[in-house]
């Protein structure tokens, strides 16, 4: 990235650059703002009242990861002044000066800061956003001097945001452990001492935004995650392997909490690890909070509990870390074929041109 230019220095320059191009197939296939009502809304309101509303909130719960391993909750408890706190933040962070972000430049493996897009090394085509991320679980753990230290209160509210999202995020991991005839707190203790990452996205407006993707489909890794989004809209997920696309409605001050690939795994499979992108548009820029739950990496991987009838999905136990590298391993070897292949297919259109033209295909690529 070239010193003193951000994502939101080319948004306001309206320019596109090729590194951002997706090949058609990855291509956006629904519109930003074409909003769906078919991920579940679930008020948590009474989910703390043993004999009263908490088994049905559960069963919503349940249900939902089982069927898309995503929802929305409402009435969770975080305090509306502390989740508008942090998104006035954010939105003062990702507006500062190119060169006051730079400072706190993640690239070359800085662990937390900023960055533009962090794609996968080896990946040809970079995501249409930027990102500041912090760790901030295991405690002791914590960076400050990767931490922003403008806006003035980015430390003390971002530290309590964390706090909260930790303690909702267990709680409804808990729900899923008695799901599963566990102990409630069984997910947790799986992930030994659980990490927590959060992610700040800022999506710019995209002169082309049917050429890219804010953020490429994946499914995160870790055990679940809850995203804070605007009102703009972006957030789309399938559950037919990319066939169809749904863009999820935003809801004012609810948390959308999808669940990751440990999750997955401890569940047998039961639950689903929701499989999701983010689209950008040519209108408005888009700001969501991602909070990241995830194992230490030397927890170990493989279900709680296997139903009667049922195999295990994994056919060995193995630690997160080696589950994460396998992962990216995979991730980076199918954008590896996917360029040879984009590639072969240049060549031979070129050559086809060639012979059509009558010139050396030396000519063609020069």
């Amino acid at each position: 990235m070239a010193p003193a230019k951000t994502l939101t220095s080319l948004s306001d320059e309206n320019t596109f650059e090729s590194r951002f191009l997706r090949d058609e197939d990855e291509r956006p296939k629904v519109a930003y703002n074409q909003f769906s009502n078919d991920i579940p809304i679930i008020s948590l309101a009474g989910i703390d009242e043993v004999d009263g509303r908490r088994a049905q909130i559960c069963k919503r719960i349940v249900d939902a990861c089982e069927d898309w391993g995503i929802f929305q909750v409402v009435d969770h408890g975080i305090d509306t002044k502390l989740i508008s706190d942090m998104t006035t933040l954010a939105h003062e962070f990702f507006a500062l000066p190119p060169e006051e972000k730079l400072r706190f430049d993640m690239s070359g493996g800085k662990k937390g800061g900023f960055i533009v897009s962090s794609h996968l090394q080896g990946e040809a085509v970079q995501d249409w956003r930027e990102i500041v991320t912090y760790f901030s679980y295991p405690i002791r753990n914590r960076d400050y001097s990767r931490w922003p230290d403008k806006p003035e209160a980015w430390k003390e509210v971002t530290k309590e945001y964390s706090e909260k999202l930790m303690g909702l995020a267990c709680k409804l991991l808990e729900v899923l452990s008695e799901a599963m005839g566990l102990e409630k707190e069984a997910l947790t203790k799986a992930c030994i001492d659980m990490d927590q990452k959060v992610v700040v996205n800022y999506y710019p407006k995209c002169p082309q935004p049917d050429l890219t993707l804010g953020l490429k489909r994946h499914t995160d890794p870790g055990t679940i995650t809850l995203l804070l989004q605007d009102q703009v809209g972006g957030l789309q997920a399938t559950r037919d392997n990319g066939n169809t696309w749904i863009t999820v409605q935003p809801v004012e001050g609810a948390f959308v909490v999808n669940l990751g690939d440990h999750g997955h795994f401890l569940s047998n499979g039961r639950f689903r690890n929701a499989d999701h992108q983010a689209v950008v548009n040519s209108e408005h820029s888009r700001l969501s909070i991602a909070t990241f739950q995830n194992p230490a990496p030397e927890a170990i991987v493989y279900p709680l509990k296997i139903r009667e009838g049922e195999k295990a999905v994994m056919e060995e136990p193995i630690s997160f870390a080696e589950m994460y590298r396998r992962k990216m391993s995979k991730d980076l070897e199918l954008a590896r074929l996917k360029k040879m292949a984009r590639e072969e297919k240049q060549f031979q259109e070129g050559a086809e041109k060639a012979k059509l033209e009558g010139k050396p295909i030396e000519q063609i690529f020069a």
